[in-house]
């Protein structure tokens, strides 16, 4: 696998070795050794799955201690635009953010480390995206800030007009308002 380092120390860019012939491709999607080895020393618990249409923006979401979660995002189907959001106040990088796209053909993936908020924003007609979590999902440690926080600057790579939210999602902070789960001092895994 390749490891791209992005402007945010911690925030990788993950692209794994794909072999293609007339038959279609193969690639290893994971490998606890080599992300060890070349990312972190981290042990994955939990795999989700989540599918959306165009248009969807889902975050910006955290998990609060002691339930923090670093994670690794990929999309199996269709295409996202892929946000981190440090978070930790102090850090040199506070409220700086790496967007990467990812898609079923680039293969890509990001790892996402904690004390960062996270979203995505689905370009294709269909996204199928899958995420492994350091750490359980607790329902009673979520947080989140707001995704079009103009502070942040984000360009969700979609027209205002087609942009669709939870509910929760419409009623978030801007960071400078959020309450300081992080700091520079949070282990990033």
């Amino acid at each position: 696998m390749n490891v791209i380092p992005t402007a945010i120390p911690g925030v990788a860019i993950i692209e794994p070795r794909v072999f293609g012939d007339e038959r279609g491709y193969f690639f290893e999607s994971f490998s606890s050794e080599s992300f060890r080895k070349e990312v972190c020393d981290t042990v994955f618990v939990q795999d989700n799955e989540s599918k959306s249409c165009y248009g969807v923006v889902r975050g910006l979401h955290y998990q609060k201690a002691p339930h923090c979660q670093s994670k690794l995002v990929r999309v199996v189907k269709g295409a996202v635009l892929d946000v981190a959001v440090d978070i930790r106040k102090g850090s040199p990088t506070y409220g700086q953010h790496v967007a990467v796209e990812l898609t079923a053909e680039n293969h890509r993936q990001l790892f996402i480390p904690r004390g960062f908020a996270h979203g995505f924003a689905v370009l294709s007609e269909e996204a199928v995206f899958q995420y492994k979590c350091d750490n359980y999902y607790a329902p009673q440690s979520e947080g989140g800030i707001a995704w079009d926080d103009p502070a942040l600057g984000i360009d969700w790579k979609l027209p205002k007009g087609a942009i669709i939210l939870s509910a929760k999602d419409t009623g978030r902070c801007a960071l400078a308002d959020a309450p300081a789960d992080f700091d520079i001092n949070t282990p990033l895994y």
